[in-house]
């Protein structure tokens, strides 16, 4: 138990055994004894929050615990003993009941934490071994029992498996697999045994990522909290002008003092932190991990959203949709030839190209000397010929402009999708045309953002106008950005938050720095070791857009039940301190009262933790 904790809870049982103690010696014939308890048990806790008290105006900040201070400083010093060690049993008590709020209100954070499974059983020569997770190496081959929770990211070998992988998407039902099929960390086994090939350590894994996002957001202090904090100061200076008009038209510092009381501790203090974590629970329930409560509250004022297009609004793997070649070569041929220079390079198109020739079954040979340049193309050897594959300007740099070159060009420039130029031996040997398909979810997603209050969304891409254009049509986007380069993304973000609150939603490297530029940057997928991912606010735990209509959703109600809370509380304090200012309430009364209103402000924020949610949306 923390410590902070552990001393909260002594100073509320001690609050409570001397408010007691003082109540059954009252009636003895050494009442004195009484008042010597009572204030014994104020004094305590009234060291213990002048050191906290002291210790905020350090760093510059005020809150309401000022007031609690003085209320039970006030207390001692004018006799009322009784009301002092009231207001320090509820305040200890409000100051245990906020961090038991916060800890339900984690609940689900802490359930993910508690996911990590330690041990692993691998396969070593004809042997089983268990062995600490932090040993799998990539290519270890595992053997994943029913119950198990997958250690690592792997591919499924030998036979079909069935997993849970509600702590990661949100959605309760049950995920079959098949041979080949890529499985996600951190998913649990309902099936029988598979086996597994791991393609991630433990360090690098998803699930692991998740988890060092989690302990991130755990760690943020929301910044709503310090606006709070902002608020304290003006209801402080409140409070002493009815304190001292209080004093003034009854001349009696106790009705001052019963003014203090009732405006002790402020639900202001309260309310804010506890609805905020509850909303990030919340947020993590159905897949969304945010990582601190500034985000959240960005969230929910956000108007305006840009979309990037590759891996976001479009699923990020390219398909050959067309193949075009030179009279002098066969379909076959060509895809042969550029499916094996292609298994020396790792960018999507190559992948397509390698998964599109080994869907015709056609034979590839190993490539040597392959030299790729980064965004432009490949050049290498594939069974004595010299293969070249990429952009056209690339292509153009190794054949000759003669013969079908000029072919080539037209098609590329008349075409509207991806297109990827192949040069064999220093001739153009051929063009292919690729689709990237739109997600399935992507419209539905699109019109529920809007349903929820978003009014503008705007699509980013690097690729041609023609191209977004399209994309922009089939989804009714309101503005597009083409061409656009990692700065130029930036540009429109900056541009956009000149009308409103801008979230960015990308997946790539090359949309960190827009989603950094964004009031809140929501990275997609769960590659938390990805440049993306640590420069977003938000991550989205699954390779999908169907989380992100749900997140905006609980942070709008997040924050509505965090001010709610605020000027319910606030609204009530103040007609407990005018009632004080007339001496219609006393201090005792005023500390009861004012508890009273903390611990409803406190439920009323727990609220954020329910509420109905979509996590899956049809399409």
């Amino acid at each position: 138990m923390p410590k902070s904790q552990f001393v909260e809870r002594y100073l509320l049982g001690f609050a409570v055994l001397t408010l007691a103690g003082g109540g059954l010696l009252a009636g003895s014939t050494t009442g004195w004894l009484a008042a010597y308890c009572w204030a014994t048990g104020t004094v305590l806790t009234l060291v213990w929050l002048a050191l906290t008290v002291v210790t905020s105006l350090a760093k510059g900040a005020i809150g309401l615990d000022v007031i609690a201070a003085l209320s039970m400083a006030g207390s001692l010093y004018l006799g009322e003993y009784l009301a002092g060690n009231v207001i320090a049993m509820m305040f200890a008590g409000g100051q245990v009941l906020e961090t038991y709020a916060q800890s339900r209100a984690r609940q689900e954070m802490k359930a993910l934490l508690a996911r990590t499974p330690r041990q692993a059983t691998r396969f070593e020569g004809e042997s089983l071994v268990t062995v600490a997770i932090e040993t799998i190496k990539i290519g270890d081959h595992l053997l994943i029992r029913p119950g198990d929770v997958l250690p690592v990211d792997g591919i499924l070998a030998k036979v079909p498996a069935l997993l849970d992988e509600s702590v990661m998407t949100g959605e309760a039902a049950p995920v079959s697999h098949g041979i080949g099929d890529l499985l996600v960390s951190g998913t649990t086994n309902i099936g029988g045994v598979f086996e597994l090939s791991a393609t991630t350590d433990a360090k690098g894994s998803t699930f692991a990522a998740i988890v060092r996002l989690v302990e991130t957001a755990e760690q943020q202090k929301a910044p709503m909290a310090r606006v709070a904090d902002q608020y304290a100061l003006g209801f402080f200076g409140l409070t002493l002008v009815l304190a001292g008009v209080a004093w003034i038209i009854s001349d009696d510092p106790v009705r001052a003092l019963a003014v203090f009381v009732i405006a002790t501790p402020c639900p202001l203090i309260l309310a804010v932190p506890v609805a905020i974590v509850a909303g990030m629970s919340r947020c993590a329930k159905v897949g969304v991990i945010v990582k601190n409560g500034g985000a959240l509250e960005a969230l929910a004022a956000t108007r305006s959203i840009l979309f990037d297009k590759t891996g976001t609004i479009t699923a990020g793997q390219p398909l050959v949709k067309e193949v075009n070649q030179a009279p002098t070569w066969t379909k076959d041929a060509l895809l042969a030839a550029a499916g094996s220079l292609s298994q020396g390079s790792t960018h999507s198109v190559s992948k397509a190209i390698v998964r599109y020739a080994d869907h015709l079954d056609l034979r590839m040979q190993v490539p040597t000397h392959v030299v790729e340049v980064p965004g432009e193309g490949v050049l290498g050897s594939v069974g004595g010929k010299e293969v070249c594959v990429g952009t056209l300007a690339y292509v153009a740099g190794h054949v000759s402009r003669d013969g079908w070159f000029s072919a080539a060009a037209a098609l590329v420039a008349g075409g509207s999708g991806l297109m990827t130029a192949i040069g064999i031996d220093g001739k153009m040997a051929g063009v292919l045309t690729f689709e990237d398909a739109i997600r399935p979810e992507a419209k539905a997603v699109l019109t529920a953002l809007r349903e929820n209050g978003i009014e503008r969304l705007g699509l980013l891409t690097g690729d041609r106008l023609i191209v977004a254009t399209k994309i922009a049509g089939l989804l009714s986007f309101d503005h597009i950005e083409a061409d656009a380069k990692p700065a130029g993304k930036v540009e429109a973000v900056l541009r956009e938050k000149r009308l409103g609150v801008v979230a960015m939603v990308g997946d790539g490297v090359n949309d960190a720095p827009a989603l950094a530029s964004a009031d809140v940057g929501i990275a997609l997928g769960a590659k938390g070791a990805g440049a993306s991912a640590e420069s977003a606010d938000v991550v989205i735990l699954v390779d999908s857009l169907q989380p992100l209509p749900a997140a905006f959703d609980i942070a709008k109600r997040t924050f509505a039940i965090a001010k709610q809370s605020v000027w319910a509380g606030l609204g009530l304090s103040a007609i407990g301190m005018i009632l004080a200012v007339f001496g219609v309430l006393a201090p005792i009364e005023g500390a009861v009262a004012q508890e009273i209103i903390d611990v409803a402000v406190i439920l009323n924020a727990l609220r954020a933790l329910g509420g109905k949610t979509i996590v899956t949306i049809a399409h």
